[in-house]
């Protein structure tokens, strides 16, 4: 059984490699590229995957899921500027990969439990853009 939970967050961030130039920093990343950054509102959806429990009939408590995310993304990520206050965006580009790979990072030790286990992490950076990602083994 899988069961998701979403939060949402805003950031900005940079998407620009120092050791490209200027003109191939904008072909690689276009408008991402601006040295001044840009925002988005970020969705974040975790999906968690288990066998509910026969006597309370949960995969896991949706209160302590959603005070995980709480405590170990949106406090952290929320209203920050990725490149300069969130590591390990201080030397890793903050794509919206990279930002999927560490939320998973962060997640991961928390939801591995009997019963439930962490199985993917969705994050959107526009309404119309999102990575998925499912661990070093999906």
């Amino acid at each position: 059984m899988l069961i998701t939970r979403k939060a949402e967050f805003s950031a900005s961030h940079i998407c620009r490699d120092p050791r490209l130039s200027d003109a191939e920093n904008r072909a690689l990343y276009g408008a991402a590229a601006n040295p001044h950054g840009h925002g988005h509102n970020y969705v974040l959806e975790v999906t968690v995957a288990g066998t509910p429990d026969p006597v309370t009939g949960m995969v896991l408590d949706l209160k302590a899921l959603k005070d995980t995310l709480n405590r170990e993304v949106v406090d952290i990520y929320d209203h920050r500027f990725l490149n300069r206050e969130v590591a390990p965006f201080d030397h890793v580009i903050p794509t919206p990969e990279n930002i999927a790979i560490d939320i998973w990072n962060r997640l991961q030790p928390h939801l591995s439990g009997p019963r439930g286990r962490l199985h993917g992490v969705r994050v959107y950076e526009t309404p119309d853009l999102y990575v998925d990602y499912f661990g070093d083994d999906a």
